[in-house]
């Protein structure tokens, strides 16, 4: 069975939106804009890409990450590794070219059966909407969070206001630096 993991940017009340300044949000490019740069605490983005077999991502996530990320070196372990797109709407015409191997999956039902393969950890970058499903449905098995001292109000959460059953996690890794920013690592308990 393989592990879920999804890794965000969060500020302190929950908001994941627009952290790298992608345009219509208000408070867009949260995570540099007056925050110091402590390379330390971003250590966990490269383990990340040496941890992880496969990417998944939404739509959105996809349409944002796939005309850049190809080609940077900061994500270059990610270039041939198996990626997989949740989508209802996009089509095999969408996808680029120059990033490796892209399935896109149309389902939660279609993910849990990918879970079910044998294979390393999945990690999910961006994808709001798709972490909120996932975590509602029970799919997610692992938090990478990177907790800015910030509270943005406004804007996509990381979790769902689904009325649902207390969700226990369990913390296995955590530090804090000296910018304020906090790295957390939560397992979910099942």
């Amino acid at each position: 069975m393989r592990t879920l993991i999804s890794t965000a940017f969060v500020s302190l009340d929950g908001v994941v939106e627009a952290p790298g300044g992608e345009p219509g949000y208000r408070n867009s490019g949260w995570t540099f804009k007056d925050m110091e740069f402590v390379p330390e605490a971003f250590e966990i983005k490269g383990r990340e890409q040496q941890e992880a077999a496969a990417m998944m991502m939404g739509r959105v996530s996809y349409e944002a990450f796939s005309p850049v990320w190809p080609d940077m070196a900061d994500f270059a372990d990610y270039k041939q590794m198996p990626k997989y797109v949740v989508s209802t709407t996009l089509t095999e015409d969408d996808l680029v070219s120059n990033w490796g191997e892209t399935t896109i999956l149309r389902s939660l039902d279609e993910i849990a059966a990918l879970k079910e393969t044998d294979g390393g950890p999945i990690i999910i970058h961006g994808s709001a909407t798709l972490t909120r499903n996932l975590s509602d449905a029970g799919l997610i098995d692992r938090y990478h969070l990177l907790v800015f001292p910030l509270l943005l109000g406004a804007g996509k959460r990381l979790f769902s206001d689904t009325d649902k059953d207390t969700q226990k996690l369990k913390l296995v890794e955590h530090a804090a630096y000296s910018n304020g920013l906090q790295m957390n690592v939560f397992d979910v308990v099942r």
